[in-house]
């Protein structure tokens, strides 16, 4: 009897405020949306990273002619095979260094002339004026600077180039706009909040006389308070709902369908379905619990009877 009074008053207290019930899952729904969108641009650029940084290599690029004559690096002349010698000799003595490659003239050009074959300077450029260089691939990526530092401004070598700058503007990127969404996220939250506030006002504002007779009989504040969180309760619920419906659409059209970056961007490691069913707990979680935590919060303030 009382589970069926609480839910016939939690039914009249969404159909009195209709329309606020509905700003109120929309708000919900757009804030969690972009807090679980935040959450798997996080998850993302970090796949992104541990795969990409466990491809890339520090280049060790080397004086050639046209170096020692354009160059202060290369003051003393191009590289000679003594120092070349020692420096892989070096190189295969760290630690940290996984493999090294030695890359000649010949191969850099043919590499050279694959990526920029359209280009009209690769008409004119020629295998010497290639800078021959050690690929070196290490267990950490993060300890390039232990490499730069032993090699940087050796004899022979004119440069110590770490390919993770290369990506590392991507990354930024994409941490900017993660921390765009979190800031919209954070303002859409604030806006959600103030309307379950004031939809919880408003409701219980309507039903004072009922509250005022509840008490009269002896009803628990608990119980009275009961209807006015399960109304926020439920509408944040259907909330997170409609985010995780977003959260899963924007996967399947972003990535698989429709625009299908996975097809046009094969290089990048996107993160799969279990990433965004995995976050899809929290969205309703936080959608279900943050309304009913506001609710109970604004009837300590606006419930007195």
């Amino acid at each position: 009897m009382r589970a069926q009074f609480v839910l016939s008053e939690i039914g009249v207290g969404l159909r009195r405020n209709l329309t606020m019930t509905f700003a109120v899952i929309v708000s919900v729904a757009l804030s969690l949306a972009l807090f679980g969108g935040a959450l798997l641009m996080r998850e993302q650029v970090s796949t992104m990273k541990d795969y990409w940084y466990d491809k890339v290599n520090v280049s060790i690029f080397l004086c050639n002619k046209n170096d020692a004559a354009t160059s202060t690096k290369c003051a003393k002349g191009a590289v000679t095979a003594q120092q070349k010698e020692q420096i892989e000799a070096d190189l295969k003595k760290m630690d940290i260094v996984e493999t090294v490659h030695h890359e000649s003239t010949d191969e850099a050009y043919k590499h050279y002339k694959e990526q920029y074959s359209d280009t009209a300077i690769a008409s004119v450029i020629t295998p010497d004026q290639m800078q021959e260089s050690f690929r070196v691939k290490l267990d950490d990526p993060e300890k390039y600077k232990v490499v730069a530092t032993a090699f940087a401004g050796r004899d022979g070598v004119e440069s110590v180039q770490d390919q993770r700058n290369i990506l590392q503007n991507l990354f930024d990127l994409m941490n900017g706009m993660n921390i765009a969404a979190l800031g919209v996220m954070g303002l859409m939250l604030v806006i959600a909040l103030m309307l379950i506030v004031n939809t919880v006002r408003v409701s219980a504002f309507s039903r004072r006389r009922e509250t005022g007779i509840m008490r009269l009989v002896g009803a628990s504040s608990f119980y009275i308070q009961m209807p006015f969180i399960m109304e926020a309760a439920f509408a944040g619920l259907l909330g997170g709902a409609v985010a995780c419906i977003m959260l899963l659409v924007g996967r399947y059209f972003l990535i698989d369908h429709g625009i299908a970056l996975a097809d046009k961007m094969q290089l990048v490691n996107f993160i799969g379905w279990d990433a965004v069913l995995a976050k899809l707990p929290l969205v309703i979680a936080i959608g279900l619990l943050m309304p009913a935590l506001a609710a109970f919060v604004a009837l300590r303030k606006y419930l007195k009877v």
